[in-house]
């Protein structure tokens, strides 16, 4: 970067420039495709508007040399001849920018942009330049060596600064070694952050056109276009980050005149006075919970008119903390032989970066959703991994312990446990059984089971429907008879695991 005393757009492009080289570090992934096409837009804009600055510039200066041409047409021929140099080049890389996108269906469609297939052929065969890539370097040389050969001796802060900010030189890398300056700066990179580095190429071509053009010329006029007017403006993606995640923003250029008064200024419908230095000082309360937004406009005299200038900005408001987690630690469970579904996230990680293992556990279709079917043992570990943003891994680990299903009970026409029926009833009913209070919804089945009239032997039955020769027992029953049915053998329909035996149902002879 340039030495000597740096204007404030100088020290914003370093920051960029930073900034720029620790996202290459990052994975490309599309949130960053669109944070570097973000970039590169704010960059064209800002591009833009410095091309009006500059042709305000030129324009004014050419009357100017109209009125007192003994001073100013020295002036003028070599502002001409750095704007030319500056639009030749910004033309040169337009050129190239526009052909890096030609075969996009949407050029603003940065999340395709993830390879750098096209610079790649375009300025390399091998570990060689193309023609045209030693083209590239031989415009940026044009460029630099013709502004500094305008400028002379004259301006030597400014013409260090060209030479520094266009160098192409060899780059010594963070291991030692030498690498040309074409691939260290293009080779292999994503076309998006190759897009953006021409924009900024070009945002540099328009400093450099700004600063020499205004330090051309003395006077009032300077203190117009002089880049130390404004101040960079960090502008954050949104208002709250996780700890361990990458910032999102934006740096933009803000122009700011401690000396300005503003003739009205509405914020919210409200009309307020409260300024200071220039800067409009807010003070009201946030509001309900959610998303905000601040409308609003800034108005001042320019010469006879009022200038509106929008306001339109939003920021959340969160909740106060005034709740706390609480967990039974005992409850921590997983029962055998059923699927066991299960929520794993770790706070602030997508769900695409959290992992978890276990004997058993598998993933689901869902966010976050695993099943579990334990096997073997009393408990069973948990452990989940998260990948944060930046790279670092983050893990946890959770114990369950193991449950059998718990006994069912048995039933008789829908009843358990001592019920009182009439012998046609019973007769006629279906032995049943169910697990009570149990979290899964499993469809239980009798196989078999027993019954025991009193004074009768025991009858076998098969299936869950009273057989012939339990009904010929059954009709041996006197009214307040107790018939028991036990021994009741049931089955998890679908289901191979074995449940433990049912509970038995006592029946009273009502009639």
């Amino acid at each position: 970067m340039a030495g000597g005393k740096l204007s404030a757009r100088q020290k914003m492009i370093n920051l960029m420039y930073l900034i720029f080289i620790a996202m290459l570090a990052l994975n490309m992934s599309k949130e960053v495709l669109s944070a570097f096409g973000l970039m590169n837009e704010k960059l064209t804009a800002s591009n833009q508007a410095a091309t009006a600055r500059n042709e305000a510039f030129m324009a004014g200066l050419a009357v100017k040399a109209d009125e007192q041409p003994a001073k100013y047409q020295p002036i003028k021929q070599n502002a001409d001849n750095i704007t030319k140099l500056a639009n030749d080049f910004n033309a040169y890389l337009s050129k190239i920018k526009t052909d890096m996108t030609a075969k996009l269906e949407d050029p603003k469609d940065y999340e395709v942009m993830d390879k750098g297939d096209y610079l790649d052929n375009n300025f390399f065969i091998g570990d060689k330049l193309k023609p045209e890539g030693q083209e590239f370097i031989n415009e940026i040389a044009k460029f630099r060596d013709g502004v500094i050969s305008i400028i002379g001796d004259t301006y030597p802060v400014i013409a260090k600064d060209v030479k520094d900010k266009f160098a192409t030189e060899p780059v010594t890398n963070r291991d030692g070694n030498k690498i040309e300056w074409l691939d260290y700066n293009y080779k292999g990179y994503p076309l998006v952050a190759s897009l953006t580095k021409m924009t900024q190429l070009q945002a540099d071509v328009k400093t450099t056109e700004s600063e020499v053009l205004s330090a051309m010329l003395a006077g009032e006029q300077v203190k117009q276009l002089s880049m130390r007017n404004y101040q960079a403006i960090v502008i954050p993606d949104k208002t709250a980050f996780f700890s361990g995640e990458n910032f999102k923003g934006k740096v933009v250029l803000g122009r700011f005149d401690n000396t300005l008064n503003f003739d009205k200024i509405v914020i919210n419908g409200r009309e307020i006075a409260n300024t200071q230095a220039g800067q409009v000082i807010l003070d009201f309360p946030a509001g309900a919970v959610g998303e905000r937004e601040i409308n609003g406009t800034l108005q001042f005299k320019e010469g006879d008119s009022i200038v509106p200038i929008e306001i339109k900005s939003t920021y959340a408001v969160v909740p106060k903390p005034n709740s706390a987690t609480i967990s039974a630690d005992k409850m921590n469970v997983v029962y055998r032989g059923v699927v066991n579904p299960m929520t794993i996230s770790f706070a602030g990680v997508s769900d695409n970066n959290v992992s978890a293992s276990a004997p058993g556990l598998s993933k689901a279709g869902g966010v976050g959703k695993y099943n579990m079917s334990p096997g073997q043992g009393r408990e069973v570990i948990i452990n989940v991994t998260g990948t944060l943003p930046d790279g670092t891994k983050v893990s946890d680990r959770a114990t369950f312990r193991i449950k059998d299903i718990p006994k069912p009970s048995g039933t008789i026409a829908g009843q358990q446990d001592n019920v009182s029926l009439p012998r046609q009833n019973l007769e006629i009913g279906t032995v049943g059984a169910v697990l009570n209070d149990f979290d899964f919804d499993l469809n239980l089945t009798v196989t078999s089971f027993k019954v025991k009239v009193p004074g009768q032997p025991s009858v076998n039955v098969n299936g869950n429907k009273m057989s012939d020769q339990a009904k010929n027992a059954l009709r041996k029953a006197s009214r307040g008879d107790g018939v028991q049915i036990f021994d009741i053998k049931a089955s998890i329909v679908g289901n191979p695991v074995k449940l433990p035996n049912v509970s038995p149902v006592f029946v009273e002879i009502s009639n």
